[in-house]
Parts: structure tokens; C-alpha cells; sequence
């Protein structure tokens, strides 16, 4: 924090090309899928879609 009556410093913006590039090398390099069946087939993986639940007490005869 600075002091009353200083302007603080901006954060550069995150727009570095050359970062993003490496981190779509990198992302290449440990086999990295933009797809989205990869996606959907990991999702499915760690939490199994819900089954639906019935509505309200079960009818008596």
C-alpha cells in the first residue's frame, strides 16, 4: 500500500504473446486436447452424471 495522496502502480495487462505461446508449447508437450470429447470423457470420469430423483413420497395404492 502506499501512502495518502500517492497513485499506486497499474499490473501490466496479461497480454504477453510470447508467454502465451510457451504455454501453448508446453500444453503440446504434456499432451494437452482442446477438444471437447476429452473434456466431456474426463468430466465424466471424476463425477458421473446424476440420476434423476423422484418428486415427492412414493403413491399408495
Amino acid at each position: 500500500m502506499g501512502k495518502a495522496g500517492e497513485k499506486q502502480k497499474r499490473k501490466p495487462k496479461l497480454t504477453d504473446k510470447r508467454q502465451s505461446e510457451r504455454f501453448k508449447e508446453t500444453a503440446r508437450e504434456v499432451g494437452a486436447d482442446a477438444s471437447s470429447e476429452a473434456f466431456e470423457r474426463a468430466m465424466s470420469q471424476l463425477a458421473p452424471p446424476r440420476t434423476p430423483k423422484s418428486k415427492g413420497p412414493p403413491a399408495r395404492d
